[in-house]
């Protein structure tokens, strides 16, 4: 295969897999509501982080050896972490208005950290009559409306061109976005930001199949909350869809505890877990995002901080026998 099909030559696709480790961030409302999936009926006040420190964020993650991040700009309660005109459901309306996708991003460029933005489509509190998978009964018959489309769009829109070049587009739950405006959005987005990786997260597999019902099309397969299949190799990475051959790398997504958000009884990893977790990622030609929730603060505690730096220092060891 000399190139593929696919958005991005295969020799641009190798130097995002170079890359290697990340730190994802899930913070939001569901930080302070004690839920990942919050009804979107919670008040924009509920969100107050006290001694909000993104710089510490940033910080942490380039000690621990992590070349890039990826924030959750929106999720689940619909509740934005920047001033969006096209609602009023964010940080304006919050007791602590800090644009914490412009902080991040700044964050991220003075400290040599390559920036990527994570989008919900599934939304409990901006609806435009979707059907999120919250609804009773909704199961896999949860969609997105024209009118909500427009707003995913209009904001992407807001992101995408408000902040500088960003490295990486996670776009999760995509499934309900309907195959037609998914292609829309991914044309769009790779408009605004063509030296951006665009991700339609797969969810909860080993990469070994990809429903292109669910995800396509994405210059990434996402591998959620499991190790990559020990098959994945250059062969692996070539997916024929539709009649044309794509060079689709991989990215695995994972928390250092058991919780997307922060939660103060969550049980962190083992260090030997973290360990396994990277080294079986990485050898098997995956990237490794891992996810550590700031706290009610706004700050990565120190537990997940010190546990990040044994696990770099475990890695530096095992490099230097290698």
């Amino acid at each position: 295969m000399d190139n593929g099909a696919q958005r991005f030559s295969i020799a641009q696709l190798k130097a995002w897999e170079k890359m290697r480790y990340g730190m994802f961030l899930h913070f939001g409302m569901s930080t302070f509501t004690g839920e990942e999936l919050p009804s979107g009926k919670e008040p924009s006040e509920l969100y107050f982080p006290t001694d909000l420190d993104v710089a510490q964020w940033v910080r942490v993650a380039k000690n621990a050896g992590m070349n890039y991040a990826v924030l959750t700009t929106k999720h689940v309660s619909g509740h934005c972490l920047w001033n969006s005109a096209y609602t009023d459901y964010s940080v304006a309306t919050s007791k602590n208005t800090t644009d914490v996708v412009g902080a991040f991003v700044s964050e991220c460029r003075k400290q040599g950290i390559l920036p990527g933005f994570y989008y919900c489509s599934w939304d409990n509190h901006t609806r435009f009559g979707s059907v999120t998978p919250s609804t009773f009964n909704a199961g896999t018959n949860a969609f997105t409306s024209a009118q909500y489309n427009e707003y995913q769009s209009n904001q992407i829109r807001e992101l995408l061109t408000n902040y500088g070049e960003i490295a990486e587009v996670w776009i999760d739950i995509p499934l309900i976005l309907g195959r037609s405006y998914r292609t829309q959005l991914y044309q769009e987005i790779a408009s605004l930001q063509p030296n951006a990786v665009i991700i339609m997260n797969h969810g909860i597999s080993d990469g070994s199949d990809f429903h292109v019902r669910d995800a396509w099309p994405t210059d990434v397969i996402t591998i959620e909350r499991t190790l990559p299949n020990s098959d994945l190799n250059f062969r692996k990475k070539v997916h024929t869809i539709e009649g044309n051959d794509y060079y689709i790398p991989f990215e695995v997504c994972d928390t250092i505890g058991k919780e997307w958000f922060y939660r103060e009884d969550d049980v962190l990893r083992s260090d030997e877990e973290l360990l396994g977790m990277y080294l079986v990622t990485t050898a098997r030609g995956a990237n490794f995002l891992l996810d550590v929730g700031p706290d009610l603060k706004g700050q990565i505690p120190k537990r997940y901080e010190e546990a990040l730096l044994r696990l770099k220092a475990n890695i530096d060891k095992i490099n230097v026998c290698l």
